[in-house]
């Protein structure tokens, strides 16, 4: 819908921000499936996850962008340090898998569907963006999702 409704201002930066949106949907796909089948703790699924990143990105990160790192204050880098590093890599990989051990992968990854409606409204205060109407629709169809009527449990195939 966000897609189409946008589509007279398309550019080379919104379509790659798009393609990442997709991409980054589908790893979080693998990424719970991965979980639910190896059972793995959620400790060492936010080990590897933190590693295997680090492994990949560090050292691109560091020959394209290694002096504006050094250039960093240090209180910037601390405020990041702590938020990437813990809250959103550790932390959340961590819960993250809790919640699929605990729900399943169905329904631990359905809470992903909030994750539209929660960046809409924390923008509001956060980053001063009010989405537009499109943007409301959006988050509408997307945070309903599944199919339409949802099926019946007892008509599930096997």
């Amino acid at each position: 819908m966000l897609v189409g409704w946008h589509a007279a201002g398309r550019s080379a930066a919104r379509n790659l921000g798009d393609a990442l949106f997709l991409g980054a949907s589908l790893l979080t796909a693998g990424f719970t499936v991965a979980m639910s089948r190896a059972k793995l703790d959620p400790l060492h699924a936010a080990a590897l996850v933190s590693t295997g990143s680090l492994a990949l990105y560090g050292p691109l990160y560091l020959a394209f962008c290694g002096a504006r790192l050094a250039r960093l204050p240090a209180a910037d880098f601390a405020v990041h340090a702590v938020f990437q590093g813990l809250l959103v890599t550790i932390i959340s990989v961590v819960l993250y898998g809790r919640a699929i051990i605990i729900l399943g992968a169905s329904a631990g990854a359905a809470f992903g569907a909030l994750v539209p409606v929660l960046s809409a409204v924390i923008a509001i205060p956060l980053l001063g963006e009010w989405p537009s109407g499109a943007d409301w629709a959006g988050v509408v169809v997307i945070s309903a999702g599944g199919p339409w009527p949802p099926a019946e449990h007892g008509s599930r195939r096997a």
